[in-house]
């Protein structure tokens, strides 16, 4: 028999290894000290929402559970179409560290989030503004170590990169896929913050801790106005102005739900996939005219095998060729059951349905590439520059 299928299946066997690799060295915010510092500075806490009746509650009330001793929470309303307002009212009604703005009309030339978002500082008296999702779940801790690795290390921008919680059978399929590709082109918060390019900095916009400073001295969120992936662009800009910016996990200490249905998992990541990716491609144009292919290229490297083995039940096909789609798939299968019990702490059953997880992924990577710089969230279009 030849060696060659084995030669041919071992980017199936070992991708999954580097990405695991590239985790190593990665920074927790279990490492910091869960004690505040002796004169704690105020933090101002920033939510944008807009449509998120569903969470609101459980993102304050979270909130408000901090343990961390001196803080505000400025939730701004983008124009909400359901009861987010009414909820935050009733909310600061009873808790005095809560207040709620009502956003001004989207401004041309902005996305929703960082329209809400520097209103928000506009209001904030912080010596640290702290930008936070409002479908994110707080740790009681979360506050307090986030300040002491900001103080610790002398960092200008934190961001946090927590649990991702996923309920229904879409999310346990679709997610994972989503999150491979990104530790690939990634790898963990130590590849990240050890990367010389500013190309390869991301940020997670669930949870960013700046200080004032910093943030005015590059124009927040107005510097990155039209960008889909606002989080990444900020990290970037940050790093190529010379600030002093890490990424750490606190898988202990936020928890985020993305999204909670399909319709939600496609329109979410079809938004960021392609038009977010242009800022991330390495290599300059080159990266970005190769950005299709990549985005492509796992999920069709996952389909590849099994769509091998699925015509063999029809036609006759060379041994060799039968052989190398079974070996991709077997390796496939373990690697992702692995992931499912150890990360995600989710049954390894849900690996065999990795050939459909594969298959919405390539779908909305096609749709984010058909659209191009077109883009579509909670009833805006926009225009990503």
């Amino acid at each position: 028999m030849s060696v060659w299928p084995y030669i041919l299946a071992l980017p199936w066997l070992a991708g999954p290894l580097l990405a695991v690799w590239r985790m190593h060295g990665s920074p927790s915010l279990d490492h910091e000290a869960s004690d505040p510092p002796d004169d704690p500075p105020l933090v101002s806490i920033i939510v944008p929402a807009r449509n998120e009746a569903a969470n609101i509650t459980t993102c304050l009330e979270a909130i408000l559970a901090s343990r961390y001793p001196r803080f505000e929470v400025i939730v701004v309303d983008d124009r909400s179409e359901d009861d987010t307002g009414a909820i935050v009212a009733a909310i600061a009604a009873r808790d005095a560290r809560v207040r709620v703005l009502q956003s001004a009309p989207l401004a041309q030339g902005w996305f929703g989030k960082q329209w809400a978002c520097v209103q928000g500082v506009h209001e904030a008296s912080g010596s640290l503004y702290c930008f936070t999702d409002a479908d994110t779940a707080h740790g009681p801790e979360l506050l307090t170590r986030a300040v002491n690795a900001m103080h610790a290390r002398s960092l200008d921008f934190l961001s946090v990169a927590g649990r991702q919680e996923m309920e229904t059978f879409w999310e346990r399929v679709v997610q994972p896929e989503v999150f491979a590709i990104l530790a690939l082109r990634y790898g963990g918060p130590g590849a990240v913050n050890r990367s010389p390019r500013a190309a390869d900095k991301i940020a997670n916009g669930q949870f960013m801790m700046i200080t004032p400073a910093t943030y005015y001295a590059v124009d927040g969120h107005a510097a990155v106005r039209r960008k889909v992936a606002e989080d990444l662009a900020l990290a970037q800009l940050l790093f190529r102005r010379g600030k002093r910016t890490e990424l750490v996990f606190g898988l202990r200490h936020l928890a985020t739900r993305m999204y909670a249905s399909l319709p939600e998992i496609v329109g979410g990541w079809r938004k960021n996939m392609y038009a977010g990716g242009l800022d991330a491609a390495p290599f300059g144009d080159a990266g970005r005219a190769l950005l299709p292919a990549g985005l492509l290229a796992v999920p069709v490297a996952s389909l590849a095998p099994v769509l091998v083995l699925l015509a063999r039940l029809l036609w006759p096909l060379p041994d060799a060729l039968v052989l190398w789609a079974a070996l991709c798939v077997a390796a496939m299968l373990l690697w992702r059951a692995a992931g499912y019990v150890v990360t995600a702490h989710l049954s390894p059953f849900y690996a065999l349905a990795f050939p459909l997880g594969s298959a919405v992924v390539a779908h909305i990577a096609c749709a984010a590439i058909l659209r191009g710089h077109r883009v579509e969230w909670k009833g805006r279009e926009y225009e990503a520059g």
